[in-house]
């Protein structure tokens, strides 16, 4: 007799789902970490596409607990990045290392697509989608045991969305769309996630649910990085931002990289500024499909 299936779960083969997802959101190969080596390093990695070089010579390093805003035009190579640094994508040259290894046998990374990328009319669950965080530790049969449930039930309390667990996921919000793929993470016990544009489209408080949530996971010393439009939510928010169009042109703080000469470097022209009583304010034009740009 077939074991009884916790009545959050949608009895969609857990095969399907990998075989879904598996290649835009996470790695199954495990590789140890090295002792001392940084978490996360990139020299001169370079990508090029049919039309030319879309990552130029990108070098640098990140420390566990760092929250990362990366910013910049679009095709400026922030998706390709992420894929790159999740192994989905080899650079045509240069070195990626993961806590010492190549990145595609890790799977302490947690990779988030834009929404746009995911089918939401897949019928899955959200218990199903955070339990896809699970599957490194079950066995070659892919069968849920109680210890993962209990890890997915925490993950999801987590975020906040032990309510939602039985929803399908074509039922979420655009926030809980985001939340739930944080859950996933969470039960994945990564180390480093990569969030492709998560503010998209989301109004100021489903914005605020997830910058709280990130705020608890960088206390527990997870490293996130977050592609983004809104150059105001980087500044405000983050305390490292990493300006890139093609090449890495600063990364620190924001008011060492959000300066005059640099955002122009970036935006091409794309930005005005208006020079107010206290301070510059960037406005940009139709740059950004996820609207104007803004910088105090």
């Amino acid at each position: 007799m077939l074991k009884q299936l916790p009545t959050h779960y949608s009895r969609v083969p857990m095969k399907k789902l990998i075989n879904t997802f598996r290649k835009k959101t996470f790695s199954r190969r495990y590789a140890p970490h090295q002792p001392d080596a940084p978490l996360l390093a990139l020299e001169d990695v370079t990508v090029r596409y049919d039309t030319g070089k879309v990552l130029d010579q990108i070098s640098y390093i990140l420390t566990p607990g760092s929250g990362v805003a990366v910013v910049g035009p679009n095709g400026a190579g922030k998706t390709t990045l992420f894929k790159v640094i999740a192994g989905i994508m080899d650079p045509d040259d240069g070195i990626v290392r993961v806590s010492g290894h190549e990145p595609g046998g890790h799977t302490c990374i947690a990779y988030v697509p834009q929404r746009s990328e995911v089918d939401w009319t897949f019928p899955a669950t959200v218990a199903d989608v955070v339990m896809m965080g699970r599957i490194n530790k079950m066995g070659p049969f892919l069968w849920p045991q109680a210890e993962d449930w209990e890890v997915v039930r925490q993950s999801l309390d987590f975020v906040g969305l032990t309510d939602y667990s039985k929803r399908q996921i074509s039922e979420l919000s655009g926030g809980q769309q985001q939340r739930m793929f944080i859950a996933r993470a969470l039960a994945q016990e990564a180390e480093l996630m990569l969030m492709d544009e998560p503010f998209n489209g989301l109004d100021v408080p489903a914005q605020e649910k997830i910058l709280g949530i990130l705020e608890n996971l960088q206390q527990q010393s997870v490293t996130y990085m977050i592609s983004m439009h809104d150059l105001r939510l980087a500044a405000e928010q983050f305390d490292q931002v990493m300006l890139l169009n093609k090449e890495l042109l600063g990364f620190g703080s924001p008011e060492e990289v959000f300066t005059r000469d640099l955002l122009l470097v970036a935006y091409q022209g794309h930005l005005h500024f208006v020079e107010g009583e206290y301070d510059t304010l960037a406005v940009g034009d139709d740059c950004c499909e996820g609207g104007p740009d803004e910088y105090h």
